[in-house]
């Protein structure tokens, strides 16, 4: 009862274990093992003795930890011109919109307490962060992909760039932490590649 499981919607949860002595003698490089699992419907688990779910699913892929460090490094300066480009679209829109009293007062209740949600607005892409974008998600596929043939560079985004889609990715490649992703198009694209 105590091991049981809930996840309400659909969710992939990934960790990381970096292993201290499991480094077999004819690797040269480090690598850390990924360990995922989802869910494609809801799912309740009272009694992992005698649990059978055709909707759940997990397993394990080694990452040489290099690559990890360098696509984060490279999520990171994507979620920074994502978070550019957002703000330069909204100076935009607030510039042809005269501000009213409501507004302001508005902003005088939110207080330091409390955390602004990350935004799940669409992000229109200029030429340069979209090929920046491409890069990313090419090495994030070619990272996952069990079929390496299947790995080819991405011509076209496979989902909708949110600051929120960014901030996932470059949560899901720290390997100091793991994450849970529930972004239904995000959600949907990991699980393709894997």
């Amino acid at each position: 009862e105590t091991r049981a499981a809930n996840a309400s919607n659909r969710e992939i949860n990934i960790q990381w274990y970096i292993p201290s002595m499991a480094k077999s003698s004819n690797d040269t490089e480090t690598k850390v093992l990924l360990l995922y699992a989802y869910n494609t419907k809801p799912v309740k688990i009272t009694n992992t003795k005698i649990f059978s779910s055709m909707s759940v699913f997990s397993g394990h892929l080694w990452i040489p930890l290099a690559r990890i460090i360098s696509l984060r490094k490279k999520l990171s300066n994507l979620k920074e011109q994502v978070e550019i480009l957002m703000q330069s679209s909204k100076s935009l829109s607030s510039a042809l919109e005269p501000s009213g009293f409501l507004e302001q007062s508005e902003t005088l209740k939110i207080g330091p307490s409390k955390k602004p949600k990350m935004s799940v607005a669409k992000v229109h892409l200029d030429e340069k962060t979209e090929e920046m974008a491409k890069r990313c998600l090419s090495e994030v596929k070619e990272l996952l992909c069990v079929v390496p043939a299947l790995s080819s560079p991405l011509t076209e985004i496979p989902f909708d760039v949110t600051l929120q889609s960014i901030a996932n990715l470059e949560d899901m490649f720290d390997p100091s932490r793991g994450c849970i992703i529930t972004e239904e198009n995000l959600f949907n694209w990991i699980i393709s590649l894997l």
